[in-house]
């Protein structure tokens, strides 16, 4: 039985950017698509009803710390991921390695994995590639990630060198381990702002990528114009029949800049970051609502959305809620954010389909602008 097959659809005449359908065990999924983060089994401050709503189709949870909280056993006891979570559509889980290296403490890379601490309790743990492959079949996504060595913005050639090379170990080890047909493994292109090792992480990755390929270390502190450099690098040498998925990435210009340049899917919680802190995407351009300037703004938060917040809620009421620290406010604006992203999708997609896709962008930076 095939789980997972991707149907190309459509390439734009101008710009090559391209509309699919992944076929997954949890359902299709049309691309180009965002993919809102739920890291803790959680979309924060939305219910799943409410993201269904909002044309969510698939959403991403976190290895490391669901392995730390609750524990991939217990989800498994649970029925897995889609049981536990309440969520019937596809999921993703990354594999907790760019956590290890951001959030554990004292962590150690060896060739056998990487020894860290948790974050939470200072408790010593070790992610081999084994082992996380182990967490992921536990946790039941539909597309798992292998464990990479994501090299941070600044790294010498040496060093990014040295972490490609622990990445593709890696990902031969992952391989290896894999035991579930129902899960899909892509691979992670690595090679940090380095031309030659971006290539050769490339062509290393290209034999896994059966079922999908994923670029990874990008919008990690490098200008953006650096990333869309590398993706124009990588295109050529991405394999055309499988979904191309850029981790972390997830702005409104990104997700259009991206898309240009050949890519598939995107995730980021920065829709849901922001808006716990005031913000929101808006087809006029980003409102810090709560700005003073708000405070008697009974106006929609957009004008041009139809989603629960803009249709029940001012500007200033947003601002209120979240300057008082109503939970309300986060969840409103983290749903509109969520649902914007969406329909930015959904228009790239049908721009696409239309062989308008340059005029779609200067439509859409003329009234959003560029950041």
């Amino acid at each position: 039985m095939k789980y997972f097959s991707f149907e190309l659809q459509h390439i734009e005449k101008h710009t090559g950017a391209r509309a699919g359908v992944f076929h997954t065990p949890h359902g299709d999924i049309l691309t180009p698509v965002y993919m809102p983060v739920g890291t803790q089994a959680t979309v924060k401050g939305v219910y799943p009803r409410d993201l269904e709503e909002a044309g969510s189709q698939i959403i991403l949870s976190n290895t490391y710390h669901l392995y730390l909280r609750p524990g991939d056993e217990l989800i498994k006891r649970a029925g897995g991921l889609h049981k536990f979570m309440n969520w019937n559509k596809p999921i993703l889980t990354d594999s907790g390695g760019f956590q290890v290296f951001s959030l554990g403490k004292l962590n150690k890379i060896k060739d056998e994995g990487v020894y860290f601490n948790s974050h939470l309790d200072g408790s010593a743990h070790v992610f081999t590639p084994e082992k996380v492959i182990e967490i992921e079949e536990n946790l039941g996504a539909d597309i798992i990630m292998q464990l990479d060595q994501c090299s941070r913005f600044g790294f010498t050639h040496a060093e990014a060198e040295e972490a490609l090379e622990i990445t593709d170990k890696w990902l031969n080890r992952c391989a290896k381990a894999k035991t579930r047909p129902d899960q899909a493994l892509f691979p992670i292109i690595q090679g940090n702002m380095y031309d030659d090792l971006r290539l050769e992480s490339a062509r290393r990755a290209k034999p896994f990528a059966t079922e999908g390929i994923a670029i990874g270390g990008l919008s990690v502190g490098e200008p953006k114009s650096r990333m869309y450099e590398i993706l124009e690098l990588l295109r050529p040498e991405l394999p055309e029949a499988v979904p191309r998925y850029l981790m972390g990435v997830g702005s409104p210009d990104c997700l259009i800049e991206g898309v240009k340049r050949g890519i598939d899917m995107f995730d980021c919680v920065l829709a849901t970051r922001i808006a716990r802190n005031g913000t929101a995407f808006t087809s006029e351009g980003k409102k810090v609502v709560r700005n003073a300037v708000y405070a008697e703004d009974f106006t929609p938060l957009d004008p041009a959305c139809d989603c629960y917040c803009c249709k029940n809620y001012t500007k200033a009421y947003l601002r209120h809620t979240v300057n008082v620290g109503e939970m309300l406010g986060a969840m409103l604006l983290s749903l509109h954010n969520i649902t914007f992203l969406h329909k930015l999708m959904s228009g790239i997609r049908q721009a696409i389909f239309d062989d308008a896709f340059p005029e779609f962008c200067e439509e859409f930076y003329a009234h959003y602008g560029k950041e």
